[in-house]
């Protein structure tokens, strides 16, 4: 399948979309340790703009501090639940088919990156270990822009953070297509007048970007 590219501009989140969701991750957690499917992201999406993971997102607290704070939230829930074994879930695994059609993207547009990360772990990625954190840093290297929460001080779904990364390549919002698991943070991209869309799996995500940019990025 080629025909033109109704963009110029490709923008991808990272977690959930390049890599495996950290909500796995979490769901991992939370049956090991006993608590409710979904705790995690109940604490993590209760006073969004103020707690620990939004501070922490925004390099305002250190690691330590996370986990305090984090921890705190958790037993306001009533619930006892590790920062730092919270932290350990972000980093998911590298999902090829989405390397893929980067490096078949990266020939007809422009690429670009927009994530909430925080300065755990090692590099961008958040990686646990030095051998995922090279393997991620190569996959950054794809970019024309990255636009990292934890370097910028602003967050996803803010606004702001999608127009520095449309700033920095240059480009209309309206010449963008955006890719994200999260709708809260697809919102504020289709306002600005970007194409969304919201990754259920990649293969989803990568019909539904066919659709915008006119290649093939599934069979491939």
């Amino acid at each position: 399948m080629k025909s033109e590219s109704l963009v110029s501009a490709v923008l991808f989140d990272f977690g959930g979309v390049i890599t495996a969701s950290p909500f796995e991750a979490f769901a991992r957690y939370e049956a090991e340790v006993g608590v409710p499917t979904d705790s995690i992201r109940k604490i993590n999406s209760t006073n969004p703009n103020s707690n620990a993971w939004a501070k922490m997102e925004r390099s305002e607290v250190t690691l330590n501090e996370f986990c305090d704070l984090f921890e705190k939230e958790a037993q306001a829930f009533g619930l006892e639940l590790s920062g730092e074994r919270v932290l350990g879930c972000l980093s998911g695994d590298v999902r090829p088919q989405m390397v893929r059609a980067l490096e078949i993207l990266k020939e007809r547009v422009t690429i670009g990156c927009i994530t909430n990360n925080m300065k755990s772990g090692h590099g961008s990625g958040m990686s646990r270990t030095a051998d995922q954190a090279a393997i991620i840093a190569d996959i950054m290297k794809m970019f024309e822009v990255v636009v990292e929460s934890a370097k910028v001080g602003v967050r996803k779904p803010d606004p702001r953070i999608y127009e520095m990364a449309c700033n920095e390549l240059k480009v209309d919002p309206s010449d963008c297509a955006y890719l994200d698991d999260l709708g809260i943070n697809c919102k504020p991209a289709a306002a600005l007048g970007m194409t969304a869309i919201k990754v259920v799996s990649p293969e989803q995500a990568l019909e539904d970007l066919e659709n915008v940019v006119g290649l093939s990025l599934i069979h491939i």
